[in-house]
C-alpha cells in the first residue's frame, strides 16, 4: 500500500499564498504571521484527518479561515491599518513607461487595494480566494463551507462594490 504526499509536499508550496490571504484578512502583517503559525500547526497536528485525494488547498484555507475568525471579538476586525506599498511590484514596468504612466499604475492599484479592503468581511473573502488566489467557486464553497450559489451572488456583489468604490474614486 503506498502512502499519499507528506504534509511538507502539500502544504510548504502553500505557505506564501496564505500568508498573502492572512494579511488581507487581519490588515495586520503581525497578525498575518501568527495566522499563519497557527494555521500550520492546526493542520499538521490534524493532518491525520486529513482525506488523501481531497482537496488539501481548500482544507487549509478553511482552517486558517476558521484559526482568523476564532481569533476575533466578533467580526468587526480591527481598525484599518495600510498595507505597506510594495515597490517591487512595478519593477516590471516597461522601459516606455512615463513618470506619468507609472503614476497612474500605481495610484489605480491604491485605489483598487482600497476598494477591496473596504470590503465587508463575507465579500473579501471571496473576491480574494477567486481573483487574487486563483480559487474555483467549488474550490470557495468548499474552504468557506458555503453552497457555490452563495459563493457567486457574493462574488458578484463584491465586484460591483469595487467597481462603485473605482468609479467614486476619479
Amino acid at each position: 500500500m503506498t502512502e499519499g504526499p507528506t504534509f511538507e509536499a502539500l502544504a510548504l508550496p502553500l505557505f506564501e499564498p496564505l500568508y498573502n490571504y492572512a494579511r488581507w484578512l487581519a490588515r495586520d502583517a503581525e497578525e498575518a504571521e501568527d495566522l499563519v503559525q497557527e494555521t500550520y500547526l492546526k493542520a499538521f497536528r490534524g493532518f491525520g484527518s486529513f482525506t488523501a485525494g481531497t482537496n488539501f488547498r481548500a482544507w487549509i484555507y478553511r482552517i486558517l479561515r476558521n484559526t482568523f475568525l476564532t481569533s476575533r471579538s466578533g467580526l468587526r476586525g480591527t481598525p484599518q491599518v495600510s498595507i505597506d506599498d510594495d515597490p517591487d511590484r512595478f519593477e516590471g514596468l516597461a522601459e516606455a513607461a512615463t513618470p506619468e504612466t507609472i503614476f497612474f499604475s500605481r495610484a489605480n492599484a491604491a485605489a483598487l487595494q482600497a476598494a477591496i479592503e473596504a470590503l465587508p468581511l463575507p465579500f473579501r473573502e471571496v473576491i480574494l480566494l477567486s481573483d487574487v488566489e486563483n480559487f474555483s467557486y467549488k474550490e470557495i464553497a468548499e474552504t468557506l463551507s458555503i453552497p457555490v450559489g452563495t459563493v457567486t451572488s457574493r462574488l458578484l456583489r463584491a465586484r460591483a462594490k469595487v467597481r462603485e468604490a473605482l468609479r467614486g474614486s476619479k
